[in-house]
C-alpha cells in the first residue's frame, strides 16, 4: 500500500473508534422502559433501511452484518445498565471468593470397571480416590445429582473420535456443575483371552469410541465384527469371563494384567496422539482458585445471525473460545442447543459484564452456567 493510503486508512480506523464508542456511551445512558423495547426492533430496521439505501450493493450484506453486531452490542449493553449484576454473577463471585482448593479425596463415580480410562481420569483429579463404578453415563449423573457420590467423572471428548454426544444430550437433563477437567492418554490395545490368537479373533467389543478410533485397524481386518459396548473395561472384564476365545476386546493395556488377558496387537488406533478429556461433576458450584475456563449452555432462535451475534459479543469481551457445541433439542424443529468453553479468570470483569449481558438477553432461552474450572 502507498503511504497516503495507509495514512487514510489509519485516519478512518481511529474515526470508527471514536464514533463506536460514543454510540455505546449513548445505549448506557438511562433504562429502556417497556416500549423502548418494543419500538427498538422497528428503529434498527428503519437503520438498516436508511444506511443501505446509499450503499454499494455489493456492500450490502456486510454493511448489514456490520450494523446488526452494532446493535447486538448496544442492546446488551443497554440491558446490563438496566439489570445490573445478575444471580449467576452474584454466584460465581460468591463462590470464588471462598478460595475452596480442590480436595486430595473424596467419593467418586466412574462409568464402566477397574481399569477403564474413567478410572485413571479420577486417579490423576484425586490423588486418593474411593471409586464407584457405574453402569453408564447417565447413572453417574444420577449418583452425583442425588447425593451418593459427591463426584462423578465423565468423557467429554477424544482427539480422534470427537465430541461424546451422549454427554452433551444428558447434560441438558441433570442438575451438576463442572469442577475440574483433565486429558487421558489414550493408548488402544487388542486384548484376547490367554493363548489367543489374532488370526482365530472373529469379534471385536468395545466402547464406540474406542472403535471409532481404531478404524483402519478394523478396516484391515474385514472378517472381524466391531460389537459396540458399554465402557472398554467392562468389555474386558466380561472378556476374561466368560466370552468365547474367537472375541477380542479393545482397552487400555492395564486391562491386559488386571482381567488376565493377552496382548494380541498394540498401538492399534489411527492416531498416535489421541487423549480423551474428562469432566469432573459435582452438585453445588465450586470454583477454586486455579480455575481458568468456563462453561455455559444456552438455546438461541432460529433466525439468520443469532449465533454470529452471541460470538461478537464474546469477541468484544476479549475471549478466547475453545469449544462450541450444538445438539437438537429433542421435539424442536432445527432447534439447537449450544455449549461454550471458553478461557477466563472467574474474577474476570469483562467475563462477568458478558454473563450478566446474556442473562438479561430476552431472545437467549435457558441460560446454564454449567461451571468455572481448571
Amino acid at each position: 500500500m502507498k503511504t497516503e493510503t495507509l495514512n487514510e486508512t489509519d485516519a478512518i480506523d481511529d474515526e470508527i473508534a471514536r464514533l463506536f464508542q460514543r454510540r455505546m456511551e449513548l445505549a448506557g445512558e438511562g433504562a429502556p422502559d417497556i416500549q423502548d423495547r418494543i419500538d427498538a426492533p422497528a428503529r434498527e430496521r428503519a437503520t438498516l433501511a436508511r444506511v443501505t439505501a446509499a450503499a454499494d450493493p455489493k456492500m450490502l450484506r456486510d454493511t448489514c452484518v456490520l450494523f446488526n453486531t452494532i446493535f447486538g452490542l448496544a442492546n446488551a449493553r443497554r440491558r446490563a445498565a438496566a439489570a445490573g449484576e445478575s444471580p449467576i454473577v452474584a454466584s460465581i463471585c460468591r463462590t470464588a471468593f471462598a478460595h475452596k482448593p480442590f480436595p486430595d479425596r473424596a467419593v467418586v463415580a466412574c462409568p464402566g470397571a477397574e481399569g477403564s480410562y474413567a478410572q485413571q481420569a479420577a486417579s490423576l483429579m484425586f490423588p486418593v480416590p474411593t471409586i464407584l463404578y457405574f453402569a453408564g453415563f447417565e447413572s453417574v449423573f444420577e449418583a452425583v445429582e442425588k447425593g451418593l457420590c459427591p463426584y462423578g467423572i465423565l468423557p467429554i471428548e477424544n482427539t480422534a473420535a470427537g465430541s461424546v454426544a451422549q454427554v452433551y444430550d444428558l447434560m441438558v437433563r441433570h442438575r451438576f456443575h463442572i469442577v475440574r477437567s483433565v486429558n487421558v492418554k489414550v493408548d488402544h490395545v487388542l486384548l484376547g483371552k490367554r493363548g489367543a490368537k489374532l488370526a482365530d479373533i472373529r469379534e471385536i467389543a468395545s466402547h464406540p469410541h474406542a472403535l471409532a478410533q481404531c478404524g483402519a485397524f478394523l478396516k484391515n481386518h474385514p472378517a472381524i465384527r466391531a460389537i459396540p459396548e458399554s465402557n472398554t473395561a467392562v468389555a474386558a472384564r466380561e472378556l476374561a469371563k466368560d466370552a468365547p476365545a474367537t472375541r477380542a476386546v479393545i482397552a487400555s493395556r492395564r486391562c491386559a494384567g488386571l482381567y488376565g488377558l493377552d496382548v494380541l496387537a498394540e498401538r492399534i488406533a489411527d492416531a498416535a496422539f489421541n487423549y480423551t478429556r474428562f469432566i469432573c461433576i459435582s452438585r453445588e458450584m465450586e470454583i477454586t482458585p486455579d480455575a481458568d475456563r468456563f462453561s455455559i449452555m444456552l438455546s438461541l432462535p432460529h433466525r439468520p445471525g443469532a449465533l454470529s451475534g452471541i460470538i461478537a459479543k464474546f469477541a468484544a469481551a476479549g475471549v478466547n473460545l475453545t469449544k462450541l457445541e450444538s445438539r437438537p433439542i429433542p421435539g424442536m424443529d432445527f432447534e439447537f442447543r449450544f455449549t461454550f468453553e471458553f478461557e477466563s479468570s472467574p474474577m474476570n470483569p469483562d467475563v462477568l459484564a458478558l454473563l450478566s449481558e446474556l442473562s438479561s438477553d430476552p431472545e437467549i432461552e435457558g441460560l446454564t452456567f454449567l461451571g468455572a474450572y481448571a
